[in-house]
């Protein structure tokens, strides 16, 4: 009986051994969310240094209809990837990941030049409270915005190419207006450790609202010199901060 108590021990020891190292495993999978106006293809240049760095990456297509929609759509590649995951999102897509991020696989947030709001918060109260630059949104029929044309290169990617600027402008996404309206009802960063990229020359997003956010959610914070485009014109340091939450969060 004594050497069967001994061995069972001895079991559980080794077996609590072994999920202590599988939960010290960094995380490998990386769900990136774009944001208004834009879609997954932003991410070309994150997502080459995430996989070259030997992370697994999805990424979300927003339908940008509601932020229902959109948080649904995030909840279906969650599940998909079925493992544990750093949830990214840029712009607009802060706020569908703080809906979205309560899933049991996020492991960790990641806002680029993001929306990261609270509970009860909806966006378009938040940029009154703390306006941007950029003043640009554009009627897109039915209940749809863009962004102006026009002036899509000067206000949401200063700082690439203007051909490339200009494509994004005639290739965007419109959005529903209604989800600018529409508040958080269980803002995830509450229960998840989370990171931020302030985007200091941001037009759309104004960088004190992003600094704001940032401190009050508790956020690992860096600020980094560019466009609310970063995702683009600053792919290293936006794929450091997404690998630095993927080793450091639990």
């Amino acid at each position: 009986m004594k050497r069967l108590l001994t061995a069972s021990v001895a079991a559980a020891a080794l077996a609590l051994g072994i999920s202590g190292a599988a939960s010290a495993q960094p995380i490998k999978n990386i769900v990136l969310v774009h944001g208004a106006f834009a879609d997954g293809s932003g991410w070309r240049k994150v997502t080459d240094i995430l996989e070259r760095d030997g992370y697994s990456v999805s990424i979300v297509q927003e339908p940008e209809t509601s932020l229902a929609d959109d948080a649904a759509a995030t909840k279906r590649i969650i599940e998909t990837v079925n493992a544990p995951l750093i949830l990214v999102g840029h712009s607009y897509g802060g706020a569908v990941i703080t809906e979205a991020g309560n899933a049991p696989q996020v492991r960790g947030l990641v806002y680029i030049a993001a929306f990261q709001p609270d509970n009860g918060e909806a966006l378009g109260g938040l940029l009154k409270k703390t306006p941007p630059a950029a003043n640009s949104a554009f009627p897109a029929g039915e209940g749809y915005v863009i962004v102006n044309p026009k002036t899509f290169h000067s206000d949401f990617a200063a700082d690439i190419p203007a051909k490339e600027a200009n494509f994004m402008a005639i290739s965007q996404v419109p959005i529903s207006v209604s989800a600018f309206g529409t508040p958080i009802t269980d803002a995830a960063w509450h229960n998840k450790p989370s990171w931020y990229a302030v985007a200091t020359e941001d037009r759309m997003i104004n960088p004190d609202l992003e600094r704001f956010m940032a401190k009050r959610a508790g956020s690992t914070t860096i600020e980094v010199k560019g466009s609310h485009s970063i995702y683009i014109s600053q792919p290293k340091a936006v794929a450091g901060l997404i690998e630095q939450a993927a080793k450091d969060a639990k």
